[in-house]
């Protein structure tokens, strides 16, 4: 089915002219953008081949490798159990998750995986939600100590054989100190992944079955799962890495993942929580809607807009926000779910304060800013490309053409 478009009098020239120059030059194999105001599409555009072998054109119902937008998706999973009184966000963990008790902490001159100190308290919900807990990730940062021990120890995504389930990975994830005392520093990890093991604890169900009974069925988001079943595999996405992965503006790329033979054409047995979804620009569209409509998208609500007030609202402490050691993320804090804008990007107006966005490694992203009544999605299938040039060029175009000028507008 194709996105329906409302007609406008604005000119997205300007756009269509730079996601195509990226794919002519070879910095991206392929891209799409979509933009809304409010929750109509006013402009839609894909650039590019699904594969660079067959050249076959991509399309609006391409399958992309989400990665960390699935974040956004398991986010508000847990917090529709929120809803449902089965947590408080100021809960220890510990009372879901009891392996997270008594948990150690690295000391702040570590010098091996050893040299820790008791942990002053426990985990809360709240901060397995905004990336506050102590956990990591086991490559963002693959130098420090604790990045070597989760890697040493099998606990890393970009590990080809990393194969485990969501109750296995928070039990090894246990056994490992915290990187810092919960909640005083940001730092980038698996807490979305034990956030969808709650969410199983919780509601007493696999997480893909309550994502799907939940969350995709109601929004008809039918092409959103763990792997891409063979009837669909010719839709699916050729995944590729720059041939240059330090310049991000460099040309050139080779293929990384067979849409046919690759992992995510087999049937799932690790449901991440933190990166596992596939799905669509179409299905993602309605997950947007729901967002900017407050919860609520085609007679199926299913969060309250008081809740996503929650969810946009900072959680970091003072002095703390969203870092990277190679991304700037300058002005970020972050929410439960969501990096939250507090301030405007190069290039961008004063009506991006407030949004807020997350977007995955390969470079899918998504972002929306209700002051200036506007949602974004760009994807791609570079690995890696999160944070790359092409979205933020993509973004404060988008602004400067179809974004409300100012809140009073």
């Amino acid at each position: 089915m194709a996105i329906e478009v409302k007609e406008t009098s604005l000119d997205f020239s300007e756009i269509h002219d730079r996601m195509q120059w990226y794919v002519d030059e070879e910095i991206l194999p392929c891209c799409n953008t979509l933009i809304l105001q409010g929750t109509d599409v006013v402009d839609v555009k894909t650039y590019g081949p699904i594969d660079h072998e067959t050249n076959r054109p991509l399309t609006e119902d391409s399958i992309f490798r989400m990665h960390s937008c699935t974040k956004i998706v398991t986010s508000i999973a847990v917090m529709m159990l929120f809803e449902e009184g089965k947590f408080q966000l100021s809960d220890p963990l510990e009372d879901y998750l009891p392996e997270f008790s008594d948990m150690a902490v690295l000391k702040s001159d570590a010098a091996d995986i050893e040299d820790t100190e008791p942990a002053t308290d426990s985990i809360r919900i709240n901060q397995i939600l905004s990336h506050t807990a102590g956990l990591s990730y086991g490559f963002v940062d693959p130098e420090s100590i604790i990045d070597k021990a989760y890697t040493e120890g099998g606990v890393n995504p970009m590990v080809p054989d990393f194969t485990r389930d969501l109750e296995s990975l928070s039990l090894k994830l246990s056994q490992f100190p915290l990187v810092y005392q919960p909640g005083t520093y940001w730092r980038y990890s698996f807490a979305t992944d034990v956030t969808a093991r709650l969410v199983e604890v919780l509601s007493g169900q696999r997480f893909d079955v309550f994502l799907k009974e939940r969350i995709f069925d109601p929004l008809g988001m039918v092409d959103t799962d763990f792997h891409v079943p063979q009837e669909k595999q010719d839709r699916f996405t050729t995944m590729y890495m720059p041939t240059n992965p330090l310049d991000p503006m460099a040309s050139g790329f080779v293929k990384a993942d067979d849409p046919y033979k690759g992992a995510s054409s087999k049937p799932a047995t690790f449901y991440s929580g933190g990166g596992g979804l596939l799905s669509t620009l179409v299905d993602y569209l309605a997950l947007v809607r729901m967002l900017v409509n407050g919860g609520e998208w085609q007679g199926h609500r299913l969060i309250e807009s008081a809740t996503l007030d929650v969810m946009r609202t900072n959680q970091l402490a003072d002095g703390v926000s969203v870092n990277f050691p190679f991304w700037d993320f300058t002005g970020n804090t972050f929410g439960l779910g969501f990096a939250l804008k507090n301030e405007p990007f190069k290039g961008e107006p004063d009506s991006a304060i407030g949004e807020y966005h997350w977007g995955g490694l390969a470079g899918t992203h998504i972002w929306m800013s209700d002051k200036a009544n506007i949602a974004g999605i760009c994807m791609t299938q570079l690995l890696p490309a999160f944070w790359h040039p092409f979205s933020h060029d993509f973004k404060r175009m988008a602004y400067k053409i179809a974004g409300q000028k100012n809140s009073s507008a």
